[in-house]
């Protein structure tokens, strides 16, 4: 079961709306719906399909947006998913279908540091998964301080767990209250 919002920060604080996925088809449909709810504030698009991933989009006005995806070959599987895991956040050459995964460092880790996240996810012993005949690693993707300036630490973000991630988020940005209004 999925669970998609739309947080839009306002003059009066956070406004929440529910969202219908059913109709994007791509990131620049998601990244176009987002500024639909406010066109020079900070809108977040939070995503989460329930106990596997959670992605949170950001878009600031005009910019680019901002992806962070908590588990890369969860999401994979997931047609919205799909939407979030672009070429260039998986370290691919755009329509490189064949891209080796394995050879990028997809966890965050630094040379030497242990991976303690989601380690009860590598079922198979070697951290990931063949999704459409490429490894993709259980491990988060995109921009880990996509939210720090909203006070949600890059360590807090890796931290979350799926099945509660979003509540967490809403309480860190104080807008716990209107997301369980559209939940």
């Amino acid at each position: 079961m999925y669970f998609a919002a739309l947080l839009a920060r306002t003059e009066d604080g956070w406004e929440a709306s529910d969202t219908e996925l059913d109709d994007v088809e791509s990131l620049s449909d998601l990244t176009d719906l987002a500024r639909e709810a406010s066109e020079e504030d900070t809108v977040l698009v939070l995503i989460e399909q329930e106990d596997a991933w959670f992605g949170v989009v950001r878009v600031d006005g005009e910019e680019d947006p901002r992806i962070y995806v908590s588990d890369a070959a969860a999401a994979a599987r997931s047609s919205y998913g799909e939407i979030l895991l672009t070429d260039e956040l998986l370290g691919r050459d755009p329509g490189d279908d064949d891209a080796d995964l394995d050879s990028l460092d997809l966890d965050g880790t630094e040379d030497g540091e242990p991976d303690d996240v989601h380690d009860s996810d590598d079922e198979d012993g070697d951290g990931g998964e063949t999704v459409a005949g490429e490894a993709v690693s259980h491990s988060p993707v995109g921009d880990r301080e996509i939210l720090a300036d909203l006070g949600v630490s890059e360590k807090e973000l890796l931290a979350l767990d799926e099945g509660d991630a979003l509540s967490t988020i809403a309480d860190a940005l104080g807008a716990a209250e209107v997301l369980e209004t559209v939940r």
